[in-house]
């Protein structure tokens, strides 16, 4: 979470270097942004030359504004103001003193967001941050696309990625793609699956059967449930009529469902199966439920945001919510990106850069697509918490996504 750690990642004549990125220490330094009283002098005389972008446009050194779009009031107002805590945080931490972040409140619907993002605009904003939600994130594009401003959504829905929206939520099936595919190194190829009955659940399965299909594995059961059930005996018991056929099986849920659903399994003779989650399994607390305990699921390495974490609560004494990382690394790859002519003006070219970014969830980078790609870590529940069974890629150079 170091700013020099958020160097900008290019390569070739653009390089503004990898290592430098990639190698940066992970202590994390606060350091006050310069004012612009502390401003270098400007020179007198001799005028300089404006800096241009790559299309030899100019560019404006004096203020580079960022949209940054949250739910403060209305629904998500949970989360919102401890996003932008964490986007203030990065701006500190950045030091650019060019550099200008309008927040915006989507009061947590469609209509509030479009507001918002024609507010930022008519503003100067060269690049909106978020909205969070996906059914925020059309209103947005259709305010943003015809002014030339692209969007990096927080949203975890993959659909919503492409025009001029970036997705930068951990996507659930990059989540199982990466468990999948180092249980399948482990000799693990017959899998099942128990998954609400909603989009989250479909996402899951779908990614699921194309991992092991591409894989060489395969998805021997599937077993949907009500989302807000309370009794998971009679989809564990379906998916208990095959269990001499199954190597592993992932459970699509997390909190307090997760832990009814996982105290069945003994009963139901599904105790010696491999348990695999997602993202949902992300949490402290998860090895509270002993049948869990052994289970693999995939998620950024916990120590990359444990600092960050540690300087939230002393800053604003409570924790910060889980989608923190994310507005604290979006706000710091625009900062990043100002520093640099080629980047500064926010364009397709520069937000998806092949070399990728560092942040606090990890490495990531977004395909000319507008989807993410992230390298994530497998993580194993103990009694104490999730530890790393298997690291996360420190780069993308050679690595399989």
């Amino acid at each position: 979470m170091l700013r020099d750690r958020w160097t900008a990642v290019r390569q070739g004549a653009a390089a503004l270097g990898l290592a430098l990125l990639l190698g940066a220490c992970a202590q994390t330094t606060v350091t006050e942004r310069p004012s612009e009283a502390q401003a270098p002098d400007a020179i007198v005389g001799e005028q300089a030359a404006p800096v241009l972008d790559r299309f030899g446009r100019p560019v404006d050194e004096e203020r580079i504004r960022v949209a940054l779009l949250l739910p403060l009031t209305g629904r998500g107002s949970e989360i919102g103001p401890g996003m932008l805590n964490a986007a203030e945080m990065a701006l500190f931490d950045a030091g650019v003193s060019n550099f200008e972040l309008l927040p915006r409140d989507t009061q947590g619907t469609p209509e509030g967001a479009a507001a918002a993002a024609q507010s930022a605009i008519a503003d100067g904003a060269r690049l909106i941050l978020g909205p969070v939600f996906a059914g925020e994130v059309r209103p947005v594009r259709t305010v943003a696309k015809p002014a030339g401003v692209n969007v990096i959504s927080f949203s975890t829905n993959r659909n919503m990625a492409g025009d001029n929206v970036l997705v930068m939520g951990v996507l659930p099936s990059t989540q199982v793609e990466r468990v999948v595919e180092y249980t399948l190194s482990q000799g693990l190829t017959r899998y099942a699956i128990l998954a609400p009955d909603s989009a989250y659940g479909r996402t899951v399965v779908e990614a699921l059967e194309e991992t092991a299909r591409n894989a060489g594995g395969q998805v021997v059961a599937v077993q949907y449930f009500e989302p807000r059930a309370q009794d998971y005996s009679g989809p564990v018991q379906a998916i208990a009529s095959r269990a001499g056929e199954i190597d592993a099986l992932m459970l699509a849920e997390g909190g307090a469902r997760l832990r009814t659903m996982a105290a069945l399994l003994p009963f139901h003779g599904l105790d010696n199966v491999q348990l695999l989650g997602t993202g949902l399994w992300d949490d402290a607390r998860i090895g509270r439920e002993p049948t869990l305990i052994g289970g693999l699921f995939a998620a950024p390495e916990p120590q990359l945001r444990a600092n960050f974490e540690r300087r939230y609560r002393d800053t604003f004494g409570s924790a910060p919510p889980r989608l923190a990382t994310l507005s604290y690394d979006a706000v710091s790859l625009a900062t990043v990106l100002a520093r640099s002519p080629f980047g500064s003006t926010y364009d397709w070219n520069a937000l998806t850069d092949p070399s990728g970014f560092i942040g606090l969830d990890g490495i990531f980078r977004f395909l000319p697509t507008g989807e993410i790609e992230r390298g994530l870590a497998v993580l194993e529940v103990t009694a104490e918490g999730p530890v790393v069974r298997d690291p996360a890629p420190q780069s993308f150079v050679g690595a399989a996504f």
